[in-house]
């Protein structure tokens, strides 16, 4: 790959996805476009970089796109966050909605689903009376391929041994061929939609907890600052964000303040009332 390749397509990512790669990243742009270029019986990266300054192939854009597009991703990752959620957030927002039994939460970027059914799990086991409130866990990702994955809920064992306990296992989930699939109670909970966060989002509605976690580090300040101010617009005055332990949106944008009774990265509204 030539540096005037690398350069381009830098470029045309950062276009197409907000990705923001630095100098020193040509060893990932070799490692997901170089199977990529096998794929479709290309001579390498330069000849991808030829054909999108083309539009020989009008489709190639986008699979460029979702072959650089991180998609590590785990059920109950990291495990703090998902206790917080548990322990702190959720209970506190179960008491602020006991009137009207109402509770949205986005997961952005949710790359093959692991977060959203994780979402699900710890809703059925904390609301026993859960076909008594309205609930919408609104998935959404830039990859319309691992985004079809997600939505039909069926994972290996391998994958589900990654995080995910046994008990939740004989719970949630049944055999499915050779693999393992979401059972109906989770999946009515969630909704999918393919998502530019570079886009206008303000259709998906108002959300009581937003989990963008590890996703804001891979674009540029001017972009984060702009996700970030946008996130709060959809966020109810009362709400939580949840982002990654390297990430944060302080010193990007005043709208948020970092809540101080987890460990892990939550934030609220800045204007919010702090809870006891």
């Amino acid at each position: 790959m030539t540096p005037t390749d690398y350069s381009y397509l830098c470029d045309f990512l950062k276009r197409s996805s907000g990705l923001s790669l630095g100098p020193d990243k040509g060893y990932l742009i070799t490692s997901r476009l170089q199977p990529l270029a096998r794929e479709r019986g290309l001579d390498g990266i330069s000849e991808i970089v030829k054909r999108l300054q083309t539009g020989i192939e009008h489709d190639l854009g986008t699979a460029v796109t979702e072959a650089m597009t991180t998609n590590e991703t785990s059920f109950f990752r990291d495990v703090i966050p998902f206790e917080e959620l548990r322990n702190y957030m959720l209970p506190r927002i179960f008491e602020t909605r006991a009137g009207y039994r109402s509770l949205r939460i986005w997961s952005a970027a949710c790359s093959t689903g692991q977060e959203p059914y994780t979402l699900a799990i710890l809703l059925h086991e904390m609301l026993p009376d859960i076909k008594s409130w309205r609930i919408e866990i609104v998935a959404t990702d830039i990859d319309e391929t691992v985004l079809a994955r997600a939505k039909a809920g069926r994972y290996s064992e391998r994958e589900l041994q990654r995080g995910m306990p046994q008990e939740y296992l004989d719970r949630y989930f049944k055999h499915d061929g050779d693999a393992y699939k979401a059972n109906d109670s989770l999946q009515s909970l969630i909704t999918w939609k393919q998502l530019n966060l570079l886009k206008d989002f303000s259709g998906l509605g108002k959300f009581d907890i937003v989990f963008c976690r590890n996703v804001l580090i891979y674009f540029d300040n001017t972009d984060k600052i702009d996700i970030a101010r946008r996130i709060h617009r959809q966020l109810s005055s009362d709400g939580f964000l949840m982002l990654g332990a390297a990430e944060t949106v302080i010193g990007l944008c005043d709208d948020f303040a970092r809540d101080t009774n987890c460990r892990s990265a939550v934030y609220t509204s800045a204007l919010a009332p702090a809870f006891a």
